[in-house]
């Protein structure tokens, strides 16, 4: 899935090479860590992004668990599953942040 990286996330990796660097290092030793597949530690990703209205993490994650395998009811049911946690508006908005993917309407 080609798509074009946001501008001001490709301007921090060029003016912060060494601090963007230091990002994929923690990214991968996070991963590496534990036991959860891919496709689970997205599935979370995205409900973290969720929970903190991150629109760009959202489309991110969604992109990410999709070219892991997760199916689009997976993606939707981990962002519902947090609506006591972040109430119904924040997990609409974080559905629709979902279905910009999933329904192809977002790069």
């Amino acid at each position: 899935m080609a798509t074009k990286l946001p501008d001001q996330y490709v301007s921090i990796r060029k003016r912060f090479k060494s601090y963007s660097k230091a990002l994929d290092s923690l990214g991968k030793a996070a991963r590496e860590a534990g036991p959860l597949d891919d496709k689970t530690a997205h599935l979370i990703q995205i409900a973290a992004s969720a929970s903190i209205r991150s629109e760009g993490g959202v489309h991110s994650h969604t992109r990410r668990a999709l070219e892991a395998g997760a199916t689009p009811e997976e993606i939707r049911h981990a962002i519902l599953l947090i609506s006591s946690t972040i109430g119904f508006p924040t997990v609409s908005a974080a559905l629709s942040w979902a279905d910009d993917i999933l329904e192809g309407t977002h790069e």
